[in-house]
């Protein structure tokens, strides 16, 4: 990816003649491309054009937004290989990675959102058992924000990035996305498949930037801000957000729990374990964290899960299959992960494989399992983001459920059981925003349910119903079609009318709850 390649679409988005930003492969440490860092003042314009033509893209109606979101599902489609290019030279995340997690989500998206925006906005009669609104036509309507300010992450740049623009679109607002700093030119690309495909010029914009100049300008600008991240700067976010009363949404940290029973399926669940913690290289907001597993099959458990993390293979990605695993995304993540086996190890805790750095010159740390670890240990507390799984033994499933609700988070967990009655009724006892049985993350390509976290990993949700009606502002219609020149209730008021409302009140509501 050249830095020309990059320079058209950052230029047609208002940037000035001021220093860039490289962008560059972590895999290799190679500086791959160049993006211009908008100041506040030209975040500014971006919105203030995203705004002057949103009323235009929300009149076209349903349809018409559908069509252009349709075509942009074939692009996606049509381009997969380039997209995985730039994800991949941008990432350091393997082919599959963004494949699977990347291009196949959000191929998915655009058809999901071109089908169901118009059902899950469309108007709702409501029925009352209000006498006073009996007979008026009573409606619940959504109507656009205006401008959705998308906020988005290095670990998945087109899924939990521009993949939040689509549903803020296709509900008719004008979207402006600043990506993370470190990776811009997955959402550049997406802008130019936009366009190809008929979007109305700065309905969609790329905000490329620091957080401290074009983050801050576009929450101050834009109606409505989705941001994911961590929880610190996600509360940062929310306070800025205050000021000017914007609403936000935030998917934030998660330190998510797997809780293994002994009557579970050992070898599917050490395969769920070894995946669902090391796909992305761990960098996952929905990551298996930290494990629980029963006595009875713990020394067979943790056996298939080190022999299967062993096994992956590391390096820099150049194609189809040729790693399991690649870098670390942003390389300061390296210095938490270490920093969290070093304590660990130093608390009396066992490393079975990996356990440092990666040789050579990108940002690889080692696929690392632990053990004898406990909630004193960072690594069973804190978010760490990279390629662990610390393991712990637990005497039942009393145990486990206290401990994976002994944290701060609440994004997502899993539980297994062969039982699966049992698991179920263990699911409802977790504190999780989501939680599995017997499988793990794939929750979150079914885009009919709602994906948000309890506790400090977030507020709202994405997907679903909720996941496009926090784009919109709600509105109340109340519509009188025949009526008498004058209600009862109206003055002037008198001692009778009084008496006869009091009875009223008495007859509609002084019986309790009739059989």
């Amino acid at each position: 990816m050249s830095t020309t390649e990059q320079a058209p679409a950052a230029v047609q988005n208002g940037a000035g003649a001021h220093q860039g930003i490289p962008v560059e492969n972590p895999a290799t440490g190679e500086t791959i491309a160049t993006v211009p860092a908008l100041s506040r003042d030209e975040v500014t314009a971006l919105v203030e054009r995203a705004r002057a033509v949103q009323p235009a893209w929300e009149a076209l109606g349903f349809e018409e937004r559908g069509k252009v979101l349709r075509r942009m599902q074939k692009w996606t489609v049509d381009n997969a290989d380039r997209i995985i290019r730039t994800i991949v030279s941008e990432t350091g995340k393997t082919w599959e990675d963004a494949l699977l997690a990347e291009v196949m989500y959000c191929a998915n998206a655009f058809g999901f959102w071109a089908k169901h925006a118009p059902e899950y906005l469309a108007d709702e009669h409501v029925k009352t058992s209000n006498p006073m609104t009996k007979g008026k036509k009573l409606i619940v309507r959504y109507a656009p924000v205006g401008v959705v300010g998308v906020i988005g992450p290095w670990n998945f740049p087109l899924t939990n990035s521009f993949g939040d623009c689509i549903p803020a679109l296709a509900a008719g607002n004008a979207a402006v996305l600043k990506p993370a700093q470190v990776t811009p030119l997955t959402s550049l690309l997406m802008e130019e498949g936009l366009r190809a495909c008929g979007i109305p010029e700065h309905v969609f914009q790329v905000a490329t930037g620091t957080g401290r100049e074009a983050g801050e300008a576009l929450i101050d600008a834009v109606d409505f801000v989705m941001f994911t991240g961590s929880t610190e700067t996600g509360i940062k976010v929310m306070q800025q957000a205050a000021q000017t009363l914007t609403p936000v949404g935030l998917e934030l940290g998660g330190k998510d729990p797997m809780i293994v029973l002994s009557d579970a399926d050992v070898d599917r669940a050490a395969n769920a374990a070894a995946y669902y913690s090391m796909n992305n290289g761990g960098q996952v907001c929905i990551s298996v964290e930290r494990v629980y597993v029963e006595e009875p099959v713990y020394d067979r458990f943790v056996a298939k899960v080190a022999d299967n993390v062993r096994a992956l293979r590391q390096g820099v990605p150049t194609g189809p299959g040729t790693v399991d695993i690649g870098s670390m995304i942003y390389p300061p993540q390296i210095e938490i992960v270490d920093a969290h086996v070093r304590d660990a190890v130093a608390k009396g805790a066992r490393v079975l494989t990996g356990g440092k750095r990666g040789d050579g010159p990108g940002a690889f740390y080692e696929p690392t399992v632990l053990v004898d670890v406990d909630h004193s240990m960072a690594c069973m507390t804190e978010e760490t983001f990279g390629p662990t799984l610390p393991i712990m033994k637990v005497r039942d499933e009393e145990e486990a459920l206290r401990l994976a609700n002994d944290s701060p988070f609440g994004l997502q967990a899993s539980v297994w059981t062969k039982d699966v009655h049992r698991g179920e009724q263990i699911a409802r006892r977790v504190e999780a925003g989501a939680v599995c049985v017997n499988d793990a993350q794939v929750n979150y390509t079914t885009l009919e349910l709602p994906m948000g976290g309890w506790k400090t990993s977030g507020l709202g949700s994405r997907h679903g119903a909720g996941g496009i009606r926090k784009y919109c502002k709600q509105q109340t219609l109340l519509v009188t079609r025949l009526a008498p020149k004058k209600d009862p209730h109206m003055f002037p008021y008198s001692a009778r009318k009084t008496k006869l409302l009091g009875r009223l009140t008495k007859l509609l509501y002084g019986r309790g709850k009739r059989a």
